[in-house]
């Protein structure tokens, strides 16, 4: 958390005029070890070329920098004046409207979908205002160019929420996705943990463990068509006897005793 202040991601989050806000993902901690592992990956793959290895140093703080890059570029576009600014639900690139998240039903705490017209795609516009029923708005000059289409942003949020608070966000998904529209459900938790999509493909696992099975996410890569198989870690003494046996060759009278004296605890 303190590395995703110092690093600047909390200074771009949340809604313009409003404070930062902490960012839900753990880009911290998590992002920081995906960087230094595609490093490590990188220097045992020159060192079978090369014969040298590489010392390899990374901060949190760095990594986070690294994750807000094109927050960057929007402060240099503005000529480093001053700080990039929070952008709420809006890309930080500059994309034109529509780009938001609009209500849907039937209303609930996570019932929205995301929709994003890209800059580099013109037709999504045109496509979007005919999958909502809106055809009459194609050529308007009020949204000949992303300037003008952002500068008339309040109404175009009108019109997208009229249409997609008549569908549930997995319908306004699969609609506007279906017209060549960027669209998606946003998706809480417990709908993530209960999409059996993700189990079919291993995403979703069970999890056998001493105090009782847990299904969790595991690790997204598929080697070989499915991820690997999620494993507890060993519970505080587990393999005691084992590494007793197998490494200091104690028959099992031995451990008891050890035990016993309170020397080493009972798993």
């Amino acid at each position: 958390m303190i590395a995703q202040a110092a690093g600047g991601t909390m200074s771009v989050t949340g809604e313009p005029g409003q404070p930062p806000v902490k960012p839900g993902c753990t880009v911290g901690d998590t992002g920081t070890g995906m960087l230094m592992c595609i490093s490590v990956l990188g220097a045992l793959y020159e060192k079978k070329e090369t014969g040298k290895g590489r010392r390899l140093q990374l901060a949190m703080q760095d990594s986070v920098m690294h994750y807000i890059r094109t927050s960057f570029a929007v402060m240099a576009k503005n000529g480093n004046k001053k700080g990039a600014p929070r952008m709420g639900a809006q890309s930080t690139s500059g994309a034109p409207a529509p780009c938001g998240i609009y209500p849907t039903k039937p209303g609930g705490y996570n019932d929205y979908v995301y929709i994003f017209c890209s800059r580099a795609n013109p037709e999504h516009w045109d496509r979007l205002l005919k999958v909502i029923g809106r055809e009459e708005l194609i050529g308007d000059a009020r949204f000949a160019t992303n300037e003008d289409r952002n500068a008339n942003e309040g109404f175009i949020n009108e019109i997208i929420t009229e249409w997609t608070k008549n569908h549930t966000k997995e319908e306004a998904m699969k609609i506007i996705g279906a017209a060549g529209v960027p669209a998606g459900a946003v998706h809480d938790t417990l709908e993530l943990w209960n999409d059996e999509s993700f189990v079919e493909r291993g995403i979703m696992q069970t999890m056998k463990h001493p105090d009782g099975d847990w299904k969790c996410e595991t690790w997204p890569v598929r080697f070989d068509g499915k991820p690997p198989e999620l494993k507890p870690a060993p519970k505080l003494g587990q393999h005691t006897d084992e590494v007793m046996a197998s490494w200091l060759k104690m028959s099992p009278g031995d451990v008891a005793k050890l035990k016993s004296e309170k020397i080493i605890g009972n798993s």
